[in-house]
């Protein structure tokens, strides 16, 4: 298996491992995750499709390529959210945006566009720092996660696949 084989399985492994151990976070311990949190996932899941591609496609370049797209799209989608979420993670009290009414409510009362626009906007529930490791939120490690993987999908994009010796 090539190197490039290996890093988008660690990738996909990688972000099974984060979304299982989220939904176990909000299974066991209740903490709902707030709509940055679920966009988060979202783009947690579009970065594991470009490594799930880049994995199991034909290893010629415009699909490694296409691959590599989806990935850093996927990884820039998430640092937006993420630093969203921790750029509203470090505003003081008075200046945290009211909590919202929530995802369930947006789907069924607001148009699509007006949900995704609020699902990238956030609200109060999205300051909350409910988990901390090393003194880092969940948001704060995602944000580094995300800028780890755009790294890499760059490395990806403009690294030129070995010849196979066949």
């Amino acid at each position: 298996m090539t190197l490039r084989r290996l890093t988008w399985l660690f990738t996909i492994l990688f972000i099974v491992g984060l979304l299982s151990y989220a939904i176990y976070i909000e299974k066991t311990e209740y903490l709902d995750a707030c709509s940055l949190c679920l966009t988060q996932r979202f783009f947690y899941g579009v970065v594991a499709a470009g490594a799930f591609l880049g994995l199991f496609m034909i290893s010629g370049r415009g699909w490694q390529t296409f691959s590599s797209i989806i990935y850093i799209v996927g990884a820039i989608g998430g640092i937006a959210t993420a630093g969203r979420q921790v750029w509203l993670q470090h505003l003081p009290a008075e200046d945290v945006p009211e909590c919202g009414l929530g995802l369930m409510f947006w789907l069924e009362n607001k148009p699509f566009l007006e949900t995704i626009k609020l699902l990238f906007q956030g609200d109060g529930s999205c300051a909350e720092v409910d988990w901390t490791f090393l003194g880092f939120s969940m948001a704060e490690w995602s944000f580094v996660f995300f800028v780890t993987m755009l790294m890499v999908g760059l490395v990806l994009l403009f690294k030129r696949p070995l010849k196979s010796a066949v």
